[in-house]
């Protein structure tokens, strides 16, 4: 069994493999480079690893677990948040939160739990009709905008209904997605 320190961020939680014994060290690659004066210690998903922290005000908790991807879905990526900014917003209007470069590991995440014999997780969700909400940078202006991205150029009623609650209905892109798909509803 595996532990795991738990991390919270405002799109959802994250976890880094944690050792708080030699033994749980072992597999990792620092066997023989850390030593039990150091510990715990957290493995940072990047190569490296630093001291465990519980004051931390990022930190939840300290978990055990076997699975590949010690967290669920909804915990690793919030689940119909109303502060909701950036993310995926399935046909249902369920929204998934990200930060702005994490799209891909949410959509990863989304397939493994909904559609697990998929293999492409972002082209899936895009074939089955999700929305991605991205952040958009206008390089002229230098401003950041949300902006709503349909691979299919369509979108369902609880899509716009979603959009609408988020306050983004009035995008052009929505509109034209709107304009596009409003009489099959």
């Amino acid at each position: 069994m595996k532990k795991y320190a738990v991390y919270k961020s405002d799109t959802g939680q994250y976890c880094y493999r944690y050792a708080d014994s030699l033994a749980l060290v072992e597999g990792t690659g620092f066997e023989g480079l850390i030593r039990e004066e150091q510990l715990p210690v957290v493995f940072d998903n990047g190569g490296g690893y630093f001291k465990f922290d519980p004051n931390d005000s990022h930190f939840v908790e300290v978990i055990e677990s076997d699975k590949a991807y010690p967290l669920p879905l909804d915990r690793m990526f919030k689940h119909n948040d109303p502060t909701f900014k950036l993310g995926w917003i399935s046909p249902d209007g369920d929204t998934y939160s990200c930060g702005y470069t994490s799209h891909n590991k949410c959509a990863e995440a989304i397939a493994r739990t909904l559609y697990r014999t998929e293999k492409y997780p972002e082209l899936t969700l895009h074939n089955k009709g999700w929305l991605e909400v991205i952040d958009s940078w206008d390089g002229k202006e230098r401003t950041h905008e949300q902006y709503v991205h349909s691979e299919r150029g369509s979108i369902t009623r609880k899509q716009a209904d979603r959009l609408f609650d988020l306050g983004l209905y009035e995008k052009p892109e929505v509109q034209a997605l709107i304009s596009s798909s409003e009489s099959k509803w």
